[in-house]
């Protein structure tokens, strides 16, 4: 950043007016040329520039002008200014995209939406620098030169950095988490595996324990059909 005083050509006339500073004096603070702050003497230059008093602006000091003044080799120091003026910062707009790259970026936009549908549309505008409209065109097969849209890498056509990609590709992911696939069966074990059959399946006669309970009922039902009979003959 420079150091020159503000508006330099209008405070280098009110230094050759009011003052008895040398023209190198006179350009090193301004950051101008000496054949210009000649010409500015002469009358050749800045013609109807009226002078800025650096001293009320508070840039120049009157006992640094007077240093000046008595010695041609002292050079003029800037006065800090007591303001702190706070840094604009500077709000990032739409991406711009070259004249010659606008024509692939439905080929970007096509490989975006195949290659990552987890892209939102917001996503795919930062890294293109497209519309919401030309989008849905995109995915919807109605744009205008659908039928002749190959897919292309954005990066390969040099409308984003792989670095963006990847960025924009794992937010996306993190705001929207894929589900996990089934990855196949998976080992028992070894205490499953090596335990005896005898430990979990009890000993069988050969017989369920549904048909153990019919022999049960047909054995309770012959006892009593031939205590019925005993009976009959005794009558």
């Amino acid at each position: 950043m420079s150091n020159a005083p503000l508006m330099p050509k209008a405070t280098a006339v009110w230094l050759l007016d009011n003052t008895a500073l040398s023209f190198d004096q006179v350009a090193d603070f301004t950051k101008m040329h000496p054949l210009e702050i000649q010409a500015i003497a002469d009358g050749d230059a800045a013609q109807g520039i009226k002078g800025m008093d650096p001293i009320s602006t508070g840039q120049l000091t009157r006992d640094e002008i007077e240093k000046g003044e008595s010695d041609p080799d002292h050079r003029l120091k800037l006065a800090e200014s007591k303001v702190v003026l706070p840094q604009a910062s500077k709000k990032k707009g739409p991406r711009y995209t070259p004249v010659s790259r606008r024509h692939e970026r439905p080929s970007a936009i096509l490989w975006l939406v195949r290659n990552h549908p987890e892209l939102k549309d917001a996503q795919i505008m930062r890294l293109v620098g497209t519309t919401k409209t030309t989008i849905a065109s995109v995915r919807d097969r109605t744009h205008w030169n659908a039928s002749t849209l190959t897919p292309m890498d954005p990066v390969t056509l040099g409308l984003c950095s792989q670095i963006e990609l990847d960025f924009e590709v794992q937010r996306a992911a993190k705001e929207k988490p894929t589900d996990q696939q089934y990855g196949g069966a998976t080992l028992l074990p070894a205490s499953e595996t090596t335990r005896k059959e005898s430990e979990f399946e009890p000993a069988s006669s050969g017989k369920s324990e549904d048909d153990l309970n019919l022999d049960a009922v047909f054995a309770k039902l012959k006892t009593i059909g031939g205590k019925k009979a005993e009976d009959e003959d005794e009558d």
